[in-house]
């Protein structure tokens, strides 16, 4: 679910030309700086002790990191988790996958709640954290129901993406349309995951029936947002 054709937005953070981001050698060097930034410690703590000028090429260091991680390759992903899953059902794969995805729109959804300045918009933000950990549960335990271990892990997509957009904030401040933004962004990402999983065909019974619910909620989702930037507009 982390192929190169992930949803892009216009002014999002996957709209950078990939021409522009090198050869992989370079985008591995570049993820490998990135990664080292978000290991030493809390992005806050981080900012905290740099100068202006170590913030300004950290933050463009993390949005180049995040442009290279958005255009991965589903293939690689697919394969990467065959073999650490090798002789699993193929539908216990597929709900693995798609947790990743439903645990980025739990956090996604907490980092509005946090630094949303909007009663109105907070209080909806938190709604949908609780819906997201509700799907979340629900698709554990049809994991559980097959076997499978609890899965609360994120994507690392996911948590560049995040890390690049609190490096923004830092830098330009935060605000309730950029927030809404980044909001919009994570729930077409989210749908996408949910379309992969149903296009795949390895989703039976219940299961089907519970992640063409949980993506249709999402759709729902996404307009109410849509609806919600526009009239900012």
């Amino acid at each position: 679910m982390t192929q190169s054709n992930q949803p892009t937005r216009s002014g999002s953070a996957s709209s950078y030309n990939s021409a522009s981001l090198g050869s992989s050698n370079a985008d591995d060097s570049l993820l490998s700086q990135a990664g080292k930034w978000l290991n030493k410690g809390s992005m806050g703590d981080m900012l905290g002790r740099m100068t202006t000028t170590q913030k300004v090429v950290g933050g463009a260091l993390l949005a180049v990191g995040a442009a290279a991680l958005l255009r991965g390759n589903k293939g690689k992903t697919r394969k990467a988790s065959a073999g650490a899953s090798a002789g699993s059902d193929a539908q216990t794969d597929t709900l693995n996958e798609l947790l990743y995805f439903v645990n980025d729109r739990i956090e996604g959804y907490q980092r509005a709640v946090d630094e949303s300045q909007d009663p109105q918009l907070s209080g909806y933000y938190k709604q949908l954290v609780s819906q997201s950990q509700q799907f979340a549960n629900e698709l554990n335990g049809y994991l559980r129901q097959q076997g499978g271990g609890r899965q609360d892990s994120t994507t690392v997509k996911g948590k560049f993406y995040r890390a690049w957009m609190d490096a923004k904030a830092a830098l330009t401040g935060a605000d309730e349309k950029a927030i809404l933004g980044s909001n919009i962004y994570g729930e077409e990402w989210a749908i996408k995951a949910y379309e992969d999983a149903l296009s795949d065909n390895t989703l039976r019974g219940p299961v089907r029936q519970a992640v063409e619910r949980q993506c249709q909620q999402s759709k729902q989702t996404y307009n109410r947002l849509k609806n919600m930037e526009n009239k900012q507009e």
